[in-house]
């Protein structure tokens, strides 16, 4: 005697139940595992930039022996006087040899009184985790960005490497007024940088930076 439709539907139940627990299992393990796991890799290598000097890139082979490369063109693509910014210019930041298979912030954060010690506080916050939908091909400026190639982060408004082999990446950055409620960058020095996103928050490897000072 075969069992009713509506018995062997209650018997698919548990199974189908089953299997969206064990995606949903899957996907957290696949963001939060990277973040448990991950030990800091140490010094990015970047010197304290002299005092005076506003330079439009800067190298640095860090702790992990990776050597990379921070870029800094206005929108048109000349080289910007980052000695005299002011809030609404667009600078579009490049970057090289950085680990692709961690994510980043780019923004405009406080440098910070001791070699490697943490940047920030930032100008408008590091790196939207909101939801967004960005639209193939346009340009999307903002105050900072967040790079991330994990399909979960891109869901939450991360953008993509534009390599991740060889840790190249694009921001464009809108510079934010010169102070906040977190930070005064006419009082304190500030800089234009990189640093690793939530998911490797500790680990000062990735920071490189250019120093910005605003117009008077």
């Amino acid at each position: 005697m075969t069992a009713a439709p509506e018995t062997r539907r209650r018997r698919r139940w548990p199974w189908i139940v089953g299997v969206i627990v064990a995606l949903l299992l899957a996907i957290v393990a696949a963001i939060a595992l990277p973040i448990v796991l991950h030990n800091p890799q140490g010094s990015s290598g970047q010197g304290r930039v002299p005092a005076g000097e506003y330079p439009t890139e800067v190298t640095a082979t860090g702790d992990d022996g990776r050597e990379r490369t921070l870029s800094v063109a206005t929108d048109n693509g000349s080289a910007p006087d980052l000695s005299s910014v002011q809030a609404g210019d667009r600078l579009v930041v490049t970057g090289a040899g950085y680990d692709g298979d961690r994510g980043l912030y780019v923004a405009v954060c406080r440098i910070p009184d001791e070699l490697d010690g943490k940047p920030g506080p930032c100008l408008g916050g590091v790196g939207s985790q909101e939801v967004e939908q960005f639209e193939e091909g346009v340009v999307q400026w903002a105050p900072s960005n967040w790079i991330n190639e994990a399909f979960a982060w891109r869901l939450f408004g991360a953008r993509s490497f534009d390599d991740t082999a060889t840790g190249a990446f694009t921001a464009y950055i809108e510079v934010p007024a010169a102070a906040d409620e977190n930070v005064d960058c006419t009082v304190e020095a500030c800089g234009l940088y990189t640093r690793n996103d939530h998911t490797a928050a500790g680990d000062r490897v990735q920071d490189l930076y250019v120093p910005l000072a605003w117009v008077e």
